[in-house]
C-alpha cells in the first residue's frame, strides 16, 4: 500500500464521475433547478482532492499509516459501490443537474427506502476513504469539509425541487427516512 494506489483509485473515481457527466445530463425537463450547484461540485471536488495529494504525507509510511490507507481505501469502494447502486436503482431519474423531468416518479424503495440521497452518501464515503488513505490529517480536512458542504448545499436544493414537485408525499418520505446518514442525518 502507498500513494500511488491511492491515486489509481482517485483515478477511478474520476473517470467513474466524467462518464456520469457524459451519459446522465438531463435531456428533457420539467422543472430545473441546479443553482450552479454542479459548477460547484466541479471545483470543490477536483481543488480539494489536488490539494488533499499535495499535503498528503508521502514519506513516513509504518505499517500503523498502511493499516489507516487500506481501511481508506476499503471506505472509499465501499463509496463506490454506494454511489453506484443509487445511480443505478435511480434509473433515468438520476441525473448529474437537478431537474424534474416530464414523467418524474418518486422514488422510496430500495436503498432509497432508508436514505433519500444515498447517492451523496456514497460520495461523502468516497471523499473520506480518498482523504484518509493520503496519510495526513490536513488532507483530510481539506478534502472532507468543503465537500460535505456542497454536498449539503446540493441537498437542500434538491429537497427544494422535490417538495415543490411531490409536495405532502415528499414530506411524508421524509420524515420516514434519513437525509443521508442513516440513524444520524
Amino acid at each position: 500500500m502507498n500513494i500511488q494506489m491511492v491515486i489509481y483509485f482517485s483515478l477511478l473515481f474520476f473517470l467513474s464521475e466524467i462518464i456520469l457527466m457524459i451519459a446522465k445530463r438531463s435531456k428533457k425537463t420539467k422543472k430545473r433547478n441546479d443553482r450552479r450547484s454542479l459548477l460547484l461540485f466541479w471545483i470543490v471536488i477536483p481543488l480539494s482532492i489536488t490539494v488533499g495529494f499535495l499535503t498528503a504525507n508521502y514519506l513516513t509510511w509504518n505499517s500503523f499509516n498502511k493499516y489507516i490507507a487500506f481501511v481508506g481505501l476499503i471506505i472509499f469502494i465501499i463509496g463506490i459501490i454506494v454511489r453506484w447502486v443509487a445511480i443505478i436503482q435511480l434509473n433515468k431519474e438520476f441525473t448529474v443537474d437537478v431537474v424534474i423531468t416530464a414523467d418524474h416518479q418518486l422514488k422510496t424503495d430500495g436503498i432509497y427506502s432508508r436514505i433519500r440521497h444515498p447517492s451523496y452518501l456514497g460520495l461523502l464515503l468516497i471523499s473520506v476513504g480518498l482523504s484518509m488513505a493520503m496519510n495526513s490529517i490536513i488532507s483530510f480536512l481539506v478534502i472532507t469539509i468543503p465537500i460535505l458542504f456542497a454536498i449539503i448545499y446540493r441537498i437542500t436544493i434538491e429537497e427544494n425541487i422535490l417538495i415543490s414537485e411531490f409536495g405532502e408525499k415528499y414530506i411524508d418520505y421524509r420524515k420516514k427516512t434519513f437525509k443521508i446518514i442513516p440513524k444520524v442525518y
